[in-house]
């Protein structure tokens, strides 16, 4: 195992897609929510903490080596808001292109046919992970990381924060993220053993409206 390939992944510039996407950043800077580095800070803590989690965890069960099937049913139920799952589709169709020409391997390849129209984004990156031989606490970082590395990125955009000010916000979390990456790593273990259902759902009800919100706006920077 290479835990140099955690870092091709992890990589801003791997081309899955991400920086088309601001996580949430985007509806959440328009309804005020995110003003300032504070405030950036407190909306990814929140983030990390619900959707990053059940993201790792279906990432680190992924890599694990449940049936990506299941896995996609279970993100399915985990995220009400149809705009999110379609968004989580679009990345996760990004994603697996990259991978395939990245890491070639058939249970990539199988991913593709399985999921012409995209497999959740967690699923193919637990999957990617394990292609690029790392395991599940790998994906486990890789996914909670993404989920608070994204709306940094784009309030840098969105808000013309100072990307000194969003590093800061990473760093500060950092901490927290090795929690939620080691609770991840503990769930997809459960879901060994008991199934899918012992996978977190831990909800996060305005990034769902928002993001049904965006989805309407004329006018937007980001895809989602």
């Amino acid at each position: 195992m290479s835990r140099a390939a955690l870092l091709v992944l992890a990589d801003g510039r791997f081309p899955a897609g991400g920086h088309a996407h601001s996580g949430g950043a985007e509806a959440a800077v328009k309804a005020g929510r995110i003003r300032d580095a504070a405030t950036l800070e407190a909306f990814c803590r929140g983030r990390l903490h619900t959707a990053g989690l059940v993201a790792a965890a279906l990432a680190a069960a992924a890599a694990a080596g449940l049936d990506p099937a299941e896995l996609d049913a279970a993100a399915d139920a985990r995220t009400p808001s149809p705009a999110l799952r379609a968004a989580a589709r679009r990345l996760g169709r990004q994603l697996l292109r990259a991978a395939r020409a990245t890491w070639p391997v058939p249970e990539l390849d199988e991913l593709a046919a399985a999921f012409p129209r995209g497999a959740h984004q967690p699923i193919v990156l637990g999957i990617t992970a394990r292609a690029a031989g790392l395991g599940p606490a790998d994906a486990a970082y890789a996914a909670g990381y993404e989920s608070i590395g994204g709306p940094a990125t784009a309030t840098v955009r969105l808000l013309g924060l100072d990307p000194f000010q969003a590093s800061g916000v990473l760093a500060r979390l950092a901490p927290e993220l090795d929690g939620v990456a080691g609770r991840a790593e503990e769930y997809a273990r459960r879901a060994l053993a008991e199934g899918t259902d012992a996978l977190p759902a831990a909800a996060s009800p305005l990034l769902e409206i928002g993001a049904e919100a965006h989805a309407a706006w004329p006018v937007r920077l980001f895809a989602s």
